[in-house]
Protein backbone atom coordinates (compact mmCIF):
# COMPACT_ATOMS: atom_id res chain seq x y z
CA UNK A 1 0.00 0.00 0.00
CA UNK A 2 1.31 3.44 -0.91
CA UNK A 3 1.79 5.81 2.03
CA UNK A 4 2.08 9.59 2.01
CA UNK A 5 3.79 11.87 4.50
CA UNK A 6 2.46 15.34 5.14
CA UNK A 7 5.27 17.36 6.71
CA UNK A 8 4.21 20.03 9.20
CA UNK A 9 6.34 22.89 10.50
CA UNK A 10 5.94 22.05 14.20
CA UNK A 11 4.71 19.43 16.61
CA UNK A 12 1.72 21.60 17.51
CA UNK A 13 0.72 21.99 13.86
CA UNK A 14 1.10 18.24 13.26
CA UNK A 15 -0.98 17.43 16.36
CA UNK A 16 -3.71 19.81 15.26
CA UNK A 17 -3.72 18.33 11.74
CA UNK A 18 -3.84 14.78 13.10
CA UNK A 19 -6.77 15.68 15.37
CA UNK A 20 -8.72 17.23 12.49
CA UNK A 21 -8.14 14.20 10.28
CA UNK A 22 -8.92 11.65 13.00
CA UNK A 23 -12.22 13.42 13.74
CA UNK A 24 -13.03 13.12 10.02
CA UNK A 25 -12.42 9.36 10.18
CA UNK A 26 -9.04 9.49 8.45
CA UNK A 27 -6.53 7.24 10.19
CA UNK A 28 -3.08 8.85 10.53
CA UNK A 29 0.18 8.26 12.36
CA UNK A 30 2.06 11.20 13.88
CA UNK A 31 5.85 11.00 14.18
CA UNK A 32 9.04 13.00 13.93
CA UNK A 33 10.01 13.52 10.28
CA UNK A 34 12.96 11.49 9.00
CA UNK A 35 16.17 13.54 9.01
CA UNK A 36 16.49 13.43 5.23
CA UNK A 37 13.18 15.34 4.99
CA UNK A 38 13.90 17.91 7.71
CA UNK A 39 15.96 20.58 5.98
CA UNK A 40 14.89 23.33 8.39
CA UNK A 41 15.64 21.37 11.55
CA UNK A 42 13.16 19.17 13.32
CA UNK A 43 9.69 18.82 11.89
CA UNK A 44 6.84 16.43 12.40
CA UNK A 45 4.83 14.45 9.88
CA UNK A 46 1.61 12.60 9.60
CA UNK A 47 1.47 9.41 7.57
CA UNK A 48 -1.67 8.30 5.77
CA UNK A 49 -2.74 5.99 3.00
CA UNK A 50 -2.98 7.02 -0.63
CA UNK A 51 -6.75 6.69 -0.83
CA UNK A 52 -7.25 9.34 1.89
CA UNK A 53 -4.75 11.97 0.68
CA UNK A 54 -7.07 14.22 -1.34
CA UNK A 55 -9.75 14.22 1.37
CA UNK A 56 -7.12 14.94 4.03
CA UNK A 57 -5.65 17.87 2.08
CA UNK A 58 -9.10 19.34 1.50
CA UNK A 59 -9.95 19.12 5.22
CA UNK A 60 -6.62 20.66 6.26
CA UNK A 61 -7.08 23.50 3.79
CA UNK A 62 -10.57 24.17 5.17
CA UNK A 63 -9.09 24.34 8.66
CA UNK A 64 -6.46 26.86 7.53
CA UNK A 65 -3.54 24.41 7.76
CA UNK A 66 -1.21 23.98 4.86
CA UNK A 67 1.49 21.31 4.80
CA UNK A 68 5.12 22.33 4.34
CA UNK A 69 5.70 19.47 1.91
CA UNK A 70 4.14 16.16 0.87
CA UNK A 71 6.12 13.01 0.12
CA UNK A 72 5.25 9.59 -1.21
CA UNK A 73 7.04 6.77 0.58
CA UNK A 74 8.39 4.00 -1.67
CA UNK A 75 8.51 0.33 -0.71
CA UNK A 76 12.30 0.59 -0.40
CA UNK A 77 11.96 3.33 2.25
CA UNK A 78 12.95 6.24 -0.01
CA UNK A 79 10.87 9.42 -0.37
CA UNK A 80 9.85 11.47 -3.38
CA UNK A 81 8.33 14.93 -3.03
CA UNK A 82 4.87 15.37 -4.49
CA UNK A 83 4.19 18.76 -6.10
CA UNK A 84 1.31 20.65 -4.47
Amino acid sequence: MIKYLIVCRSLTCAQRAARILERAGISVQLFRSPRVLSEEGCSYSIRLSEDRLSDALMRLKRAGLSPVRIYVMSDDGSYREVPQ
